[in-house]
């Protein structure tokens, strides 16, 4: 039997798609659980009221708090997530199981989101979704890692591996990618497609950008000491590199100008390293380019560079914790 677990915190806005995609698969799961992760906002209601089953954590604990409380809460010999901001293709779960069905040595099938999202929120949603889908389309295959918002796991590999550590309430998935990496193989595949209503305000997806940017250096080291491959690049590591540099030329300029050793030329040098990121990636420039047209494109990568100033900024300011400071619960946990 197949369960479907939706961790649920303040979803109203989109959970309804979300239920509806799922009652709508051509596979239709043999129970769906809602976790509601102690939402205000009526999102147990919608639930209920589509006949799902809802269990309530009595206080908000996190997603992978719910995803345990999910796994408690259910019987399958699969477990299919659905994060509540999805609204799944109706092959979506009949893919995934012909792909676990198949082949007794894949534990785990996770998809791809949509160039669409679920709900029109503008130009930085759009942007988000671009993304997204770029990087995992770029990995198709067999991988190193899982993202649960659309993931079949078989239930002895999810007891084999362990409980989602519920002290992460960023890279959650990174950190139980580098455990199930090592005990079973997992898939990801362009047959498993849902619609994704992303973040669409730029400050709070920086801030997440930050959040998500401090733990990955311990939990790269993490996952070398476990011995698992390399999860998969979100962003261009040469991209990554460029934007890291230009940040440095550009920090030099400016320590200049009290000594009086400022030159316009100077400028150049941080632009040519701008450049380089822009250049870094042409392949996602393209499919950019190809989905939205080139005006787009070029707002796509401006903004993007602004993320990936918060990126490095994070990955410098994780890794200078990581060697100078007390491990906080963060760190503690990988």
């Amino acid at each position: 039997m197949i369960s479907l677990v939706v961790p649920c915190y303040n979803a109203a806005r989109t959970l309804r798609l979300c239920l509806e995609s799922a009652l709508a698969q051509t596979r239709v799961p043999g129970e769906i659980v809602v976790v509601d992760d102690a939402s205000t906002d009526g999102s147990a209601e919608i639930a209920e009221e589509l006949g799902c089953r809802v269990v309530r954590l009595p206080e908000n604990r996190g997603v992978s708090a719910a995803r345990n409380a999910g796994i408690d809460a259910t019987t399958g010999d699969v477990i299919f997530f659905l994060d509540s901001d999805v609204a799944l293709r109706p092959d979506a779960v009949a893919n995934a199981m012909e792909i676990l069905e198949h082949d007794p040595e894949v534990g785990c099938v996770h998809g791809v989101y949509d160039t669409v999202p679920l709900i029109d929120d503008g130009p930085v949603e759009w942007y988000r979704i671009l993304h997204a889908v770029h990087w995992r389309r770029r990995h198709l295959g067999e991988v190193s890692s899982v993202v649960f918002a659309l993931a079949a796991v078989r239930r002895d590999v999810l007891l084999a591996v362990g409980r989602l550590d519920e002290r992460l309430r960023d890279c959650e998935d990174v950190e139980y990618s580098s455990r199930l990496a090592v005990r079973s193989r997992i898939v990801l595949t362009d047959t498993v497609v849902g619609r994704h209503d992303d973040g669409s305000r730029l400050l709070p997806i920086l801030g997440e950008q930050w959040r998500r940017a401090l733990p990955l250096i311990p939990l790269a080291l993490t996952t070398t000491r476990r011995g698992a491959a390399k999860p998969e690049h979100a962003n261009s590591p040469a991209g990554i590199l460029s934007c890291g540099l230009a940040l440095a030329a550009l920090g030099l300029v400016l320590l200049s100008l009290p000594f009086g050793l400022f030159h316009l030329p100077l400028l150049a040098v941080p632009a040519v390293f701008v450049a380089g990121f822009v250049l870094a990636d042409p392949e996602l420039v393209g499919f950019v380019r190809r989905q939205r047209g080139p005006v787009f494109a070029v707002y796509f990568m401006a903004v993007h560079l602004v993320v990936h100033v918060v990126l490095v900024a994070g990955l410098a300011a994780g890794s200078l914790r990581l060697l100078t400071g007390p491990r906080d619960g963060r760190a503690e946990a990988v």
